[in-house]
């Protein structure tokens, strides 16, 4: 693709980066067909090949309006056009510069930027956790639409408390351990029984995916830096002792932005190097599976204990098998442990969740978990759904009367309910 960006973007680092993505792009069309937004509203400019005209227009100059602004909103950003993309156009990277200018060229709507600034700041802070109880307090009473997004309280369990001599970070999130704690725990549980022990950062907090998607990209920023200094001690000791194996992250939304701290830091002196440190340790806890697999098989004795449920459908979210290109793991070490996993139809395209998107496109991501929960009710006669993003989990349970649960949480209920090896 041709460019000629105008001069307050030529040159800068973000033009530089934006114009090498557009020249891969050869106008081939193959993201159209696996768009989730494109197959709904059969809209070239809700589509990745139409956005990317869009970005590359505005990059060149071109004015700037709502319309633009709106088409980029849409964008779910579940990055499954990356993994159709043959020229490897790296979407994402472009959207996120997209997004910024347009952001600040266009003014919103009051009632809109009030929404966003509340998820903003209100899914991020300390409040969060004593204000979700509330509601979980009251939940019989709310409106079913809140009802919704407020999911039954459930007590985490214990913590494995004995040390270890393997060890591995966990970020613990912002929104998961006051919706779904017991995530979180079960993470702890199951490492322990491979012989590993979880430890979590008490300064770390929200992994900046959050603010960055809500127009503030230096909030993010500065999110993501505090995490590194948070955890830097751990994979740095003063002491000179070794540091932790991993940073494994059980939410895939989460794990997609640790990932990408690297990229988002890169031009900063002071962070770079650390951040590209972190980058590398970051996994997604299926990436841990082929090691974890015997010790927990040999507690199971080759059969799920009585009570667990077997027949399961998975689905994939779209930050582990496009945002990480990770696909396939969780679904073989669950057959390898017993379970009868399903995947459904169409097990590539998105559920609607997208972090803060059902809330903000509640159309659009009503229709995407319809026909997802058709698809996944239909693999296999499941007797529960598994995921692997607490975003997926709770948009899709507010759905179906199936439970929807973290594969983890199965994996967790199979060993505590099974005899110690």
């Amino acid at each position: 693709m041709q460019t000629q960006l105008a001069p307050e973007f030529a040159g800068t680092p973000e033009g530089q980066e934006a114009e090498a993505i557009l020249r891969r792009c050869v106008h081939c069309g193959f993201c159209t067909a696996t768009c989730p937004t494109y197959q709904l509203l059969g809209d070239e400019l809700d589509g990745p090949r139409g956005r990317i005209y869009l970005i590359k227009q505005v990059l060149e100059g071109a004015p700037v309006t709502r319309a633009t602004q709106q088409h980029l909103d849409r964008c779910l950003t579940c990055r499954n056009c990356e993994t159709t993309c043959p020229s490897g156009v790296a979407y994402g990277h472009l959207l996120d510069i997209g997004r910024k200018v347009v952001e600040q060229r266009v003014a919103r709507p009051p009632l809109q930027r009030a929404l966003r600034a509340l998820l903003r700041e209100g899914l991020t802070s300390p409040l969060f956790a004593p204000a979700m109880r509330l509601g979980q307090a009251v939940r019989r009473w709310l409106p079913a639409s809140l009802r919704a997004k407020v999911p039954p309280r459930r007590a985490p369990g214990a913590w494995p408390q004995t040390p270890r001599a393997r060890r591995v970070l966990m970020l613990a999130g912002c929104v998961q351990p006051a919706m779904l704690p017991n995530v979180n725990a079960a993470t702890a549980r199951v490492l322990d029984a491979a012989g590993i022990q979880t430890l979590v950062a008490p300064k770390a907090g929200c992994c900046g995916a959050i603010r960055f998607h809500l127009d503030d990209q230096l909030g993010a920023l500065a999110e993501m830096r505090a995490n590194i200094d948070a955890w830097w001690p751990y994979v740095e000791p003063a002491d000179g002792s070794p540091g932790v194996e991993a940073i494994v992250i059980n939410a895939s939304g989460c794990g997609v932005t640790v990932k990408d701290y690297g990229h988002q830091l890169r031009h900063d002196p002071a962070y770079a190097a650390k951040a590209a440190r972190i980058s590398a340790l970051a996994r997604d806890l299926s990436e841990l599976l082929p090691d974890l697999l015997p010790a927990w098989q040999a507690r199971l004795g080759g059969r799920l204990p009585d009570g667990v449920p077997p027949r399961l459908a998975y689905h994939p979210p779209c930050t582990l098998q496009h945002g990480q290109r990770l696909r396939g793991g969780v679904e073989a070490a669950l057959r390898a442990l017993g379970f009868e996993v399903s995947l459904p139809a169409e097990s590539h395209l998105c559920c609607g969740s997208a972090g803060t998107y059902s809330v903000l496109q509640p159309a659009l991501a009503g229709q995407l978990r319809e026909r997802k929960l058709q698809h996944l009710h239909a693999a296999g006669q499941p007797q529960a759904i598994v995921s692997a993003n607490i975003g997926c989990i709770t948009h899709l349970q507010a759905g179906t009367p199936l439970p929807v649960r973290h594969w983890v949480e199965l994996v967790d209920e199979a060993l505590t309910r099974a005899s110690p090896a």
